[in-house]
């Protein structure tokens, strides 16, 4: 890559054609996404500015981004934030990436608990392994009536979610706590009017087969469940009755083929009303949900 006249058009389509020969999935959208970021810019600025010349610096620290992306480094570890729920959250390495098939879970939670200024009835919900945050926070932002505690294992993810409510100035509406699924919040039973959780969901015989940015990045622990995907939603669907209110409801994210059995990992504890699923809008049954029965 030449230091001599390079205009933001030519380090672009330069760097789309390098990323597509690398087998980048997305070569024109990361590439811009990389340069906005350098040049600590937005990607709508890139297209006011085709014909500007990059300054030796400016290009210099652009190239550093290519070798970490050419190394499938996710471009969310690169620039440090991911998009949610038209929020912004920052994301970190050891952390889970926040997916937007996860805003289904979101959606879903509106459905049963809209939107309703207080001083309406509070809603206690419970979101188990919270990564950063990104669930608990929109959640917050749309229940205002909720009292949110979003537990993790991870004291890192802790920190980063307890930032990422900073950021979003949530930071006390939500409680943080370190601790494994239920573990921090054994005292309150019969107190959730939702238990919300993304576990990990993959088998742990598919990893081989998962792209380079996710198997060599993310961290395994937030990503693996165990032979069948299902080791966490077993646990949970086994444990959470007792801490659900009366009529309180359990929703659950699954991967691709695992809905039908969660149903009944959920049915077979005969403490919900029958279970169903919900497709995301790739057409793949994204969330299980089910309603405690009442006394």
């Amino acid at each position: 890559m030449n230091d001599k006249a390079w205009t933001v058009l030519r380090v672009l389509n330069w760097t789309s054609q390098y990323f597509d020969g690398k087998g980048i999935e997305n070569p024109r959208l990361d590439a811009e996404v990389l340069l906005a970021h350098s040049l600590k810019a937005e990607r709508l600025d890139l297209y006011l500015s085709y014909d500007k010349p990059l300054l030796k610096d400016e290009l210099r620290g652009y190239k550093n981004l290519i070798k970490r992306r050419i190394k499938r480094e996710p471009l969310q570890y690169i620039t440090e934030h991911q998009e949610f729920w038209s929020l912004k959250f920052k994301v970190a390495r050891g952390i889970l990436i926040p997916r937007p098939e996860t805003e289904t879970l979101i959606e879903e939670a509106l459905k049963i608990f809209p939107h309703v200024e207080p001083p309406a009835e509070t809603i206690n919900v419970l979101d188990l392994g919270t990564g950063s945050g990104v669930v608990a926070i929109a959640l917050a932002k749309e229940l205002q009536r909720g009292r949110i505690f979003a537990t993790d294992i991870s004291d890192i993810a802790i920190k980063l979610a307890r930032e990422n409510a900073g950021i979003h100035r949530l930071e006390k509406t939500i409680t943080f706590l370190q601790g494994d699924t239920f573990h921090p919040v054994l005292e309150k039973t019969g107190y959730f009017n939702l238990v919300i959780s993304n576990p990990p969901y993959v088998p742990s015989g598919d990893f081989k087969d998962l792209q380079p940015e996710v198997k060599d990045f993310e961290p395994r622990i937030a990503l693996d469940g165990g032979k069948e995907g299902l080791r966490f939603h077993r646990r949970i669907s086994s444990q959470v009755s007792r801490y659900l209110a009366k009529d309180g409801w359990l929703m659950l994210e699954v991967g691709k083929g695992q809905a039908e059995k969660v149903v009944k990992l959920i049915e077979t504890t005969r403490e919900f009303y029958p279970a169903s699923f919900v497709r995301d809008l790739s057409g793949i049954e994204r969330v299980v949900k089910a309603k405690k029965k009442g006394l």
